[in-house]
Protein backbone atom coordinates (compact mmCIF):
# COMPACT_ATOMS: atom_id res chain seq x y z
CA UNK A 1 0.00 0.00 0.00
CA UNK A 2 1.41 3.38 -0.67
CA UNK A 3 -0.11 7.26 0.07
CA UNK A 4 -1.67 9.08 -2.22
CA UNK A 5 -0.20 11.95 -3.24
CA UNK A 6 -3.28 14.82 -2.56
CA UNK A 7 -3.51 13.03 0.97
CA UNK A 8 -3.15 15.13 4.01
CA UNK A 9 -4.85 12.68 6.13
CA UNK A 10 -3.51 10.80 9.08
CA UNK A 11 -2.33 7.44 6.72
CA UNK A 12 0.91 5.84 6.17
CA UNK A 13 2.61 3.18 3.88
CA UNK A 14 2.04 -0.60 4.80
CA UNK A 15 5.52 -1.87 3.92
CA UNK A 16 5.27 -5.26 5.95
CA UNK A 17 2.34 -7.29 7.32
CA UNK A 18 -0.34 -5.34 8.92
CA UNK A 19 -0.19 -5.35 12.81
CA UNK A 20 -4.08 -6.18 12.94
CA UNK A 21 -4.35 -8.23 16.76
CA UNK A 22 -1.92 -5.42 18.14
CA UNK A 23 -3.80 -2.55 16.56
CA UNK A 24 -6.96 -4.15 18.45
CA UNK A 25 -5.16 -4.75 21.60
CA UNK A 26 -4.15 -1.29 21.15
CA UNK A 27 -7.88 0.08 20.35
CA UNK A 28 -9.28 -1.89 23.51
CA UNK A 29 -6.89 -0.42 25.72
CA UNK A 30 -7.77 3.02 24.40
CA UNK A 31 -11.62 2.95 25.08
CA UNK A 32 -11.51 1.42 28.27
CA UNK A 33 -9.07 4.48 29.37
CA UNK A 34 -11.45 7.24 27.96
CA UNK A 35 -14.83 5.07 29.46
CA UNK A 36 -14.99 7.46 32.38
CA UNK A 37 -15.17 10.22 29.49
CA UNK A 38 -18.52 8.92 28.03
CA UNK A 39 -20.28 7.23 30.74
CA UNK A 40 -23.95 7.27 30.58
CA UNK A 41 -23.68 8.97 26.28
CA UNK A 42 -25.54 6.32 23.87
CA UNK A 43 -23.96 5.98 21.32
CA UNK A 44 -25.75 6.83 17.89
CA UNK A 45 -23.10 6.55 15.21
CA UNK A 46 -19.81 4.52 15.04
CA UNK A 47 -17.41 5.28 11.76
CA UNK A 48 -14.63 3.10 10.86
CA UNK A 49 -12.33 5.74 9.19
CA UNK A 50 -8.94 5.50 6.95
CA UNK A 51 -6.40 5.25 6.17
CA UNK A 52 -7.73 1.91 4.46
CA UNK A 53 -9.49 -0.07 7.44
CA UNK A 54 -11.07 -2.11 4.58
CA UNK A 55 -7.31 -4.10 4.95
CA UNK A 56 -8.78 -5.76 8.31
CA UNK A 57 -10.60 -8.78 7.98
CA UNK A 58 -14.27 -9.03 8.67
CA UNK A 59 -13.20 -11.06 11.85
CA UNK A 60 -11.15 -7.91 13.20
CA UNK A 61 -13.93 -5.52 12.45
CA UNK A 62 -16.14 -7.71 14.33
CA UNK A 63 -14.36 -7.72 16.77
CA UNK A 64 -14.35 -4.29 17.48
CA UNK A 65 -18.01 -3.80 17.18
CA UNK A 66 -18.36 -6.76 19.62
CA UNK A 67 -16.15 -3.99 21.90
CA UNK A 68 -18.05 -1.37 21.28
CA UNK A 69 -21.06 -2.78 22.22
CA UNK A 70 -19.82 -4.23 25.21
CA UNK A 71 -18.25 -1.44 26.71
CA UNK A 72 -20.82 1.46 25.09
CA UNK A 73 -24.71 1.80 25.14
CA UNK A 74 -24.43 1.13 21.19
CA UNK A 75 -28.30 2.27 19.95
CA UNK A 76 -29.91 -0.78 17.80
CA UNK A 77 -30.71 1.38 15.30
CA UNK A 78 -27.23 3.05 15.12
CA UNK A 79 -25.28 4.09 11.77
CA UNK A 80 -22.22 1.80 11.52
CA UNK A 81 -20.07 3.01 8.81
CA UNK A 82 -17.05 1.58 6.90
CA UNK A 83 -14.92 3.37 4.84
CA UNK A 84 -13.13 1.24 1.78
CA UNK A 85 -11.35 1.12 -0.91
CA UNK A 86 -12.42 -0.33 -4.07
CA UNK A 87 -8.36 -1.95 -4.26
CA UNK A 88 -9.40 -4.26 -1.63
CA UNK A 89 -12.78 -4.78 -2.77
CA UNK A 90 -13.42 -9.07 -1.84
CA UNK A 91 -16.75 -10.01 -1.93
CA UNK A 92 -16.45 -12.59 0.96
CA UNK A 93 -14.49 -9.63 3.23
CA UNK A 94 -17.48 -7.38 2.39
CA UNK A 95 -20.72 -10.06 3.05
CA UNK A 96 -18.37 -9.80 6.30
CA UNK A 97 -18.85 -6.72 7.46
CA UNK A 98 -22.27 -6.89 6.72
CA UNK A 99 -22.53 -9.66 9.20
CA UNK A 100 -20.59 -7.76 11.85
CA UNK A 101 -22.74 -4.97 11.66
CA UNK A 102 -21.45 -2.43 9.13
CA UNK A 103 -24.80 -1.03 7.69
CA UNK A 104 -23.07 1.71 5.58
CA UNK A 105 -20.39 1.46 3.39
CA UNK A 106 -18.23 5.04 1.92
CA UNK A 107 -16.60 4.04 -1.06
CA UNK A 108 -13.39 6.01 -2.01
CA UNK A 109 -13.59 5.50 -5.50
CA UNK A 110 -12.51 9.67 -6.92
CA UNK A 111 -13.33 9.21 -10.64
CA UNK A 112 -14.29 6.19 -12.66
CA UNK A 113 -11.39 7.69 -15.20
CA UNK A 114 -8.38 5.63 -15.99
CA UNK A 115 -6.31 8.36 -16.58
CA UNK A 116 -7.20 10.54 -13.78
CA UNK A 117 -6.91 7.52 -10.89
CA UNK A 118 -3.11 6.86 -12.48
CA UNK A 119 -2.54 10.61 -11.74
CA UNK A 120 -3.96 10.36 -8.15
CA UNK A 121 -1.88 7.46 -7.12
CA UNK A 122 -5.10 5.17 -6.54
CA UNK A 123 -4.17 1.69 -6.24
CA UNK A 124 -7.78 0.58 -7.93
CA UNK A 125 -8.75 1.23 -12.09
CA UNK A 126 -12.07 2.01 -13.55
CA UNK A 127 -12.82 -1.40 -13.90
CA UNK A 128 -12.25 -2.37 -9.99
CA UNK A 129 -14.27 0.88 -9.03
CA UNK A 130 -17.28 -0.62 -11.31
CA UNK A 131 -17.23 -3.95 -9.81
CA UNK A 132 -17.03 -2.45 -5.82
CA UNK A 133 -19.90 -0.09 -6.61
CA UNK A 134 -21.65 -3.15 -8.10
CA UNK A 135 -21.38 -5.51 -5.37
CA UNK A 136 -21.51 -2.86 -2.29
CA UNK A 137 -25.11 -1.74 -3.99
CA UNK A 138 -25.96 -5.53 -3.82
CA UNK A 139 -24.75 -6.04 -0.03
CA UNK A 140 -25.94 -2.43 2.32
CA UNK A 141 -28.84 -0.96 1.28
CA UNK A 142 -26.81 2.73 2.19
CA UNK A 143 -23.62 3.24 0.10
CA UNK A 144 -21.41 6.52 -0.16
CA UNK A 145 -18.89 6.99 -3.14
CA UNK A 146 -17.02 9.59 -2.83
CA UNK A 147 -15.62 11.59 -6.25
CA UNK A 148 -13.26 14.51 -6.74
CA UNK A 149 -13.14 16.88 -9.01
CA UNK A 150 -10.81 19.59 -10.56
CA UNK A 151 -8.53 17.28 -11.29
CA UNK A 152 -5.34 17.13 -12.75
CA UNK A 153 -5.55 17.60 -16.35
CA UNK A 154 -9.41 17.07 -16.02
CA UNK A 155 -12.06 18.74 -18.52
CA UNK A 156 -15.71 19.19 -17.60
CA UNK A 157 -16.99 16.62 -19.82
CA UNK A 158 -14.93 14.24 -17.75
CA UNK A 159 -15.77 15.49 -14.58
CA UNK A 160 -19.75 15.46 -15.77
CA UNK A 161 -18.69 11.84 -17.14
CA UNK A 162 -18.17 10.62 -13.57
CA UNK A 163 -21.10 11.94 -12.00
CA UNK A 164 -23.05 10.50 -14.81
CA UNK A 165 -21.57 7.42 -14.14
CA UNK A 166 -21.86 7.55 -9.86
CA UNK A 167 -25.92 8.17 -10.60
CA UNK A 168 -26.18 4.74 -12.95
CA UNK A 169 -25.60 2.97 -9.64
CA UNK A 170 -27.89 5.42 -7.71
CA UNK A 171 -26.01 5.14 -4.24
CA UNK A 172 -27.57 6.87 -1.06
CA UNK A 173 -25.20 9.24 -0.77
CA UNK A 174 -22.59 10.84 -2.80
CA UNK A 175 -19.90 13.53 -1.45
CA UNK A 176 -18.23 15.58 -4.12
CA UNK A 177 -15.09 17.27 -3.26
CA UNK A 178 -13.04 19.95 -5.00
CA UNK A 179 -9.27 18.62 -5.26
CA UNK A 180 -7.19 20.97 -3.43
CA UNK A 181 -3.27 20.82 -2.48
CA UNK A 182 -2.48 20.48 0.64
CA UNK A 183 0.66 20.92 3.04
CA UNK A 184 3.06 18.18 3.41
CA UNK A 185 1.74 16.39 0.52
CA UNK A 186 3.35 15.03 -2.60
CA UNK A 187 1.32 17.47 -4.93
CA UNK A 188 2.21 19.93 -3.07
CA UNK A 189 6.11 19.60 -3.00
CA UNK A 190 5.48 19.31 -7.33
CA UNK A 191 2.27 20.79 -7.82
CA UNK A 192 -0.11 19.41 -11.47
CA UNK A 193 -1.43 21.06 -13.75
CA UNK A 194 -5.34 21.81 -12.75
CA UNK A 195 -7.57 23.31 -14.16
CA UNK A 196 -8.28 27.30 -13.50
CA UNK A 197 -10.15 28.79 -11.25
CA UNK A 198 -13.11 29.15 -13.78
CA UNK A 199 -13.10 25.73 -15.26
CA UNK A 200 -13.37 24.60 -11.30
CA UNK A 201 -16.21 26.63 -10.78
CA UNK A 202 -18.06 25.30 -13.98
CA UNK A 203 -17.67 21.86 -12.25
CA UNK A 204 -18.95 22.74 -9.25
CA UNK A 205 -21.76 24.14 -10.67
CA UNK A 206 -22.24 20.86 -13.06
CA UNK A 207 -22.00 19.08 -9.46
CA UNK A 208 -24.78 20.62 -7.99
CA UNK A 209 -27.07 20.99 -10.78
CA UNK A 210 -26.45 17.43 -11.75
CA UNK A 211 -26.81 15.68 -8.48
CA UNK A 212 -29.77 17.99 -7.64
CA UNK A 213 -31.65 17.62 -10.56
CA UNK A 214 -31.52 13.70 -10.40
CA UNK A 215 -33.44 13.66 -6.54
CA UNK A 216 -29.94 14.47 -4.26
CA UNK A 217 -30.31 17.27 -1.89
CA UNK A 218 -27.49 18.99 -1.50
CA UNK A 219 -27.51 19.32 2.09
CA UNK A 220 -23.79 20.20 3.19
CA UNK A 221 -21.13 22.27 1.28
CA UNK A 222 -19.83 18.41 -0.87
CA UNK A 223 -22.61 16.01 0.32
CA UNK A 224 -25.73 15.20 -1.63
CA UNK A 225 -28.15 12.43 -0.45
CA UNK A 226 -31.57 11.10 -1.39
CA UNK A 227 -34.54 11.79 0.94
CA UNK A 228 -33.92 9.81 4.32
CA UNK A 229 -30.10 9.04 3.56
CA UNK A 230 -28.29 11.84 4.83
CA UNK A 231 -24.79 10.52 6.87
CA UNK A 232 -25.98 11.10 10.46
CA UNK A 233 -22.45 10.52 11.66
CA UNK A 234 -21.36 13.85 9.46
CA UNK A 235 -24.57 15.74 10.76
CA UNK A 236 -23.48 15.48 14.75
CA UNK A 237 -20.23 17.21 13.36
CA UNK A 238 -21.79 19.84 11.31
CA UNK A 239 -23.96 20.57 14.57
CA UNK A 240 -21.21 20.83 16.96
CA UNK A 241 -22.21 17.29 18.37
CA UNK A 242 -20.07 15.39 20.85
CA UNK A 243 -17.25 12.60 19.67
CA UNK A 244 -15.18 10.06 20.95
CA UNK A 245 -12.30 8.85 18.94
CA UNK A 246 -9.80 6.60 19.42
CA UNK A 247 -6.65 5.31 17.28
CA UNK A 248 -3.98 6.67 15.88
CA UNK A 249 -4.34 10.63 15.35
CA UNK A 250 -8.10 10.08 16.51
CA UNK A 251 -9.98 13.66 17.44
CA UNK A 252 -12.60 13.81 20.04
CA UNK A 253 -14.74 16.63 21.07
CA UNK A 254 -16.40 16.27 24.42
CA UNK A 255 -18.89 18.49 26.49
CA UNK A 256 -19.46 18.86 30.18
CA UNK A 257 -21.48 21.04 32.22
CA UNK A 258 -18.65 23.34 32.33
CA UNK A 259 -16.29 22.97 29.43
CA UNK A 260 -15.83 21.83 25.77
CA UNK A 261 -12.44 19.77 25.59
CA UNK A 262 -10.74 19.12 22.09
CA UNK A 263 -8.44 15.81 21.94
CA UNK A 264 -5.94 14.12 19.63
CA UNK A 265 -4.12 10.89 20.00
CA UNK A 266 -0.58 10.14 19.03
CA UNK A 267 -0.47 10.22 14.99
CA UNK A 268 1.84 7.40 13.86
CA UNK A 269 0.23 4.17 14.07
CA UNK A 270 4.01 2.45 15.67
CA UNK A 271 3.78 5.18 18.36
CA UNK A 272 0.35 4.75 19.12
CA UNK A 273 0.67 0.81 19.41
CA UNK A 274 2.69 1.53 22.03
CA UNK A 275 1.12 4.08 24.23
CA UNK A 276 -2.68 3.60 23.89
CA UNK A 277 -3.94 3.03 26.96
CA UNK A 278 -2.10 5.62 28.86
CA UNK A 279 -1.89 9.03 29.14
CA UNK A 280 0.53 9.59 26.81
CA UNK A 281 -1.14 8.17 24.02
CA UNK A 282 -3.38 11.71 23.94
CA UNK A 283 -0.95 14.44 21.97
CA UNK A 284 -3.06 17.09 22.79
CA UNK A 285 -5.63 17.93 25.15
CA UNK A 286 -7.13 21.72 25.42
CA UNK A 287 -10.66 23.19 26.49
CA UNK A 288 -12.42 25.37 24.02
CA UNK A 289 -12.32 28.89 25.23
CA UNK A 290 -15.08 30.64 25.76
CA UNK A 291 -14.43 33.28 22.63
CA UNK A 292 -13.61 30.91 20.91
CA UNK A 293 -17.24 28.98 20.99
CA UNK A 294 -19.16 31.19 18.25
CA UNK A 295 -16.40 30.53 15.68
CA UNK A 296 -15.81 26.84 16.44
CA UNK A 297 -19.95 26.61 16.15
CA UNK A 298 -20.52 28.31 13.43
CA UNK A 299 -17.30 26.83 11.07
CA UNK A 300 -19.38 23.31 11.43
CA UNK A 301 -23.09 24.61 11.18
CA UNK A 302 -22.36 27.14 8.39
CA UNK A 303 -21.73 23.93 6.07
CA UNK A 304 -25.06 23.14 6.20
CA UNK A 305 -27.13 24.00 3.63
CA UNK A 306 -30.21 24.72 5.55
CA UNK A 307 -28.58 26.32 8.17
CA UNK A 308 -29.07 25.41 11.87
CA UNK A 309 -32.17 26.22 14.90
CA UNK A 310 -30.59 29.75 17.10
CA UNK A 311 -31.51 27.33 19.78
CA UNK A 312 -28.70 24.84 19.07
CA UNK A 313 -26.20 27.47 19.21
CA UNK A 314 -26.86 27.96 22.85
CA UNK A 315 -27.66 24.16 23.81
CA UNK A 316 -24.15 23.60 22.16
CA UNK A 317 -22.27 26.35 23.55
CA UNK A 318 -23.74 26.80 26.26
CA UNK A 319 -23.23 30.81 25.27
CA UNK A 320 -26.56 33.20 24.83
CA UNK A 321 -27.55 34.25 20.99
CA UNK A 322 -26.67 37.55 21.76
CA UNK A 323 -22.67 36.31 21.57
CA UNK A 324 -23.67 35.85 18.45
CA UNK A 325 -25.86 38.34 17.17
CA UNK A 326 -23.60 41.08 15.64
CA UNK A 327 -21.52 38.69 13.57
CA UNK A 328 -24.61 37.34 12.17
CA UNK A 329 -26.12 40.74 11.64
CA UNK A 330 -23.03 42.05 9.70
CA UNK A 331 -23.24 38.53 7.39
CA UNK A 332 -26.82 39.55 6.61
CA UNK A 333 -26.00 42.72 5.61
CA UNK A 334 -22.83 41.59 3.32
CA UNK A 335 -25.36 39.19 1.16
CA UNK A 336 -23.66 35.67 3.20
CA UNK A 337 -26.30 34.93 5.52
CA UNK A 338 -30.21 34.90 6.57
CA UNK A 339 -32.29 34.57 9.64
CA UNK A 340 -35.47 34.42 10.83
CA UNK A 341 -37.15 34.16 14.19
CA UNK A 342 -35.46 31.15 14.54
CA UNK A 343 -33.26 29.66 12.33
CA UNK A 344 -29.71 30.70 10.54
CA UNK A 345 -28.83 29.62 6.98
CA UNK A 346 -26.05 30.67 4.57
CA UNK A 347 -26.96 32.06 1.28
CA UNK A 348 -25.82 30.83 -1.92
CA UNK A 349 -23.30 33.52 -1.51
CA UNK A 350 -22.19 32.48 1.51
CA UNK A 351 -21.78 28.84 0.63
CA UNK A 352 -19.63 30.32 -2.16
CA UNK A 353 -17.49 32.65 0.14
CA UNK A 354 -17.82 30.13 3.16
CA UNK A 355 -14.33 31.30 4.47
CA UNK A 356 -15.61 34.79 4.20
CA UNK A 357 -18.67 34.24 5.81
CA UNK A 358 -16.84 32.74 8.77
CA UNK A 359 -14.28 35.39 9.21
CA UNK A 360 -16.58 37.38 10.63
CA UNK A 361 -16.99 35.01 13.94
CA UNK A 362 -13.61 34.79 14.19
CA UNK A 363 -13.04 38.49 14.48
Amino acid sequence: MRKCPYCDFNSHPVHAGLPEEAYLQALERDLTLALPLVWGREVDTIFIGGGTPSLFTAESIDRLLTLARTLLPVRPWAEITLEANPGTFEVKRFQGYRAAGVNRLSLGIQSFNRRHLQALGRIHDERQAHAAVETAMKLYERVNLDLMYALPGQTLAEAEADLRAALDFRPAHLSVYHLTLEPNTAFAADPPSLPDADLAADMQEAVETTLVGAGYEHYETSAYARPGQRCRHNLNYWQFGDYLGIGAGAHSKLSFHDRIVRQARVKHPRQYLALAGSAQAIAEERQVRRHELPFEFMMNALRLTDGVPKALFTARTGLPWSAAVVAVAKAEMRGLLSQDLTHIRPTERGRRYLNDLLQLFLD
